[in-house]
């Protein structure tokens, strides 16, 4: 047994000797065939038999051209086999072996596309670039290891498939039956995943957006900051040490004797402000929100050549006693000169409403908003008109250019008169008129008929004063008029809006207020009001073409005082 036993074991060892010689040779040149002939079949490759051929990996070369890839067996069972070399064990036909092998060839441009061999026909397939390519050729004999089934016609990756076959002309793309080569499916981000990317950049762009911006801010408050004042600085005050402007205010003026704040305090505060951005513009220069130790004001930028009318608008200011609810709070004046020109500045209370002409072409009003503004402004315009007796009392003061945009609405829907840079006081020792000695004119709109024909007498004082309550009365129209009541209201327009053109000449307005006696229509919806009735009684009582015939200003808020309160028991 034991000898039996030691001849079977050397059979065995031959064996396994040979089959693992035949495999490794069978990799080698399967690897050198594939990897060396036939990596990129979208590449032309140039097969041929060449009777010389001695079947090494030098020749193989020859007829092969491009580098190859790995590939993996495909099953026989797996292809239909008429298309695969058969194998003893399923050969069902042989083909006639004693003349050469007809195949397609598709770089075989000078022999038409025609190539012959001992061997076999082969269709290659390739996916690339999305295309699926196929390319026809032949096989040459020598090449085939092992010589029954050659490895490389089960050539299958998922980039390319070899298929072989032994018929003429068999390698068609019709008669190709093996599996296509297939890519894995691009990866495409889901539309959700896309969203959230989209916002992310956007959110960050954002963020670092607003971070430089404020990142600027912080820079440019730094840069444009105010120096402080020290003790020894001509203009450092201990009053404004920790103080509000009202604290300030009231401080410095508290007394019959007031006059504004010293000139020292109104040159540290206007040292101080920084400027924001213009919010309006007028033939005098610009209005300006500025800042001061972080609270609101408001600076208006005389041009140097309105040096005359800075000036007289800072003097009625600062008139004693002057300080009225009803009339634009004065904070300060200075004259600030860079080395290039002087910058005339006047600081006063901010007010963001604006103008009642801005808010009333923006807003409409109810009846108590209505009364409570007319009240407001009357009550200004009286305060302005009164004069105060006493050693240092406050002489009485006319505007002389009393207009919607000269009025300012205050965060409680009240008014305050502005602009007094026109404005003339009364004085009282000769009766006679301060007058501005500046060459302004009034709003032509809002001009009085005696102003207009020149009729006034311009020595009176009193005959301002009645200028002023005819301009208030073409103001009552303008607010009445957007008055709201059950929904019905006017647009605003400004008076006599429909028979002179926005900017009109004296003439023109001198035409259809003195000549033609017209006034700012009544509309019929008002006399179904009582209050709009009752405000358009005051504004005829205001107009009248005969000065001393009109209302005065202390009369016209007790009449509007009177009306609110009946407003209020019938409501």
């Amino acid at each position: 047994m034991s000898c039996i036993t030691r001849i079977l074991c050397c059979f065995l060892i031959i064996h396994v000797a040979q089959v693992a010689a035949i495999a490794i040779k069978t990799s080698s040149i399967n690897y050198n065939a594939t990897s060396s002939g036939y990596n990129n079949l979208n590449s032309p490759m140039e097969y041929g038999y060449n009777g010389n051929s001695s079947g090494n990996g030098a020749n193989l070369r020859r007829y092969v051209s491009g580098t190859g890839r790995p590939f993996s067996a495909i099953r026989n069972e797996s292809l239909p086999q008429s298309l695969v070399s058969p194998t003893p064990a399923t050969h069902k036909h042989l083909r006639n072996k004693s003349r050469p092998l007809k195949c397609h060839c598709d770089i075989c441009k000078d022999n038409n596309y025609i190539c012959e061999t001992q061997g076999y026909c082969f269709t290659s397939v390739e996916k690339k670039d999305g295309n699926t390519i196929f390319s026809y050729r032949c096989f040459p004999v020598e090449y085939h290891l092992p010589p029954e089934d050659p490895a490389w016609c089960h050539v299958s990756t998922s980039e390319s498939s070899i298929q072989c076959c032994d018929e003429d002309f068999c390698n068609t793309k019709e008669n190709y039956a093996g599996t296509l080569p297939d890519f894995p499916p691009e990866e495409t981000i889901n539309s959700w995943v896309l969203v959230a990317i989209i916002f992310g950049a956007t959110l960050f762009a954002c963020l670092l957006v607003f971070m430089s911006w404020c990142f600027y801010q912080k820079r440019k408050q730094g840069t444009s900051r105010a120096r402080p004042f020290a003790p020894e600085d001509s203009v450092y005050d201990p009053i404004l040490n920790g103080n509000t402007l009202q604290d300030i205010i009231e401080m410095t003026t508290s007394g019959s004797g007031s006059a504004g704040l010293p000139l020292l305090v109104q040159r540290s505060i206007a040292r101080q402000i920084q400027l924001c951005h213009v919010i309006g513009k007028g033939r005098f220069g610009e209005v300006w929100r500025g800042r001061w130790r972080g609270e609101n004001v408001a600076v208006k930028i005389f041009s140097s050549r309105e040096e005359c009318s800075w000036f007289r608008e800072a003097e009625i200011y600062q008139t004693v006693m002057l300080r009225h609810e009803n009339i634009l709070g004065f904070i300060a004046a200075d004259n600030k000169d860079n080395g290039t020109w002087t910058q005339l500045w006047l600081v006063t209370d901010y007010h963001e409403n604006g103008s009642l002409f801005d808010y009333l072409t923006s807003h409409t009003v109810d009846t108590k908003t209505m009364l409570s503004m007319a009240l407001s402004i009357a009550t200004g315009l009286a305060h302005l008109h009164m004069d105060i007796v006493g050693t240092r009392g406050k002489p009485a003061i006319a505007h002389r250019d009393l207009k919607s945009k000269n009025i300012l609405v205050k965060s409680n829907l009240t008014c305050a008169i502005a602009d007094l840079g026109l404005a003339v006081r009364h004085v009282e020792k000769n009766d006679s008129v301060d007058i501005p000695s500046t060459h302004r004119v009034g709003t032509k709109r809002y001009m009085a008929p005696e102003v207009l024909d020149e009729s006034m007498n311009a020595q009176h004082f009193d005959s301002y004063k009645r200028a002023d309550v005819y301009a208030f009365g073409l103001i009552l129209w303008e607010i009445a008029r957007r008055c709201n009541i059950g929904m019905i209201y006017d647009e605003y327009q400004l008076p006599y809006y429909d028979v002179v053109q926005p900017d009109p000449t004296i003439e023109e307005m001198k035409k259809v207020v003195c000549i033609d006696k017209m006034r700012p229509n009544i509309p019929n919806r008002w006399h179904a009001s009582d209050v709009l009735h009752s405000m358009a009684k005051v504004m005829k009582e205001c107009w009248y073409a005969n000065p001393v015939a009109r209302l005065t200003a202390l009369r016209i808020k007790k009449t509007l005082s009177n009306i609110r309160v009946e407003e209020k028991v019938k409501n």
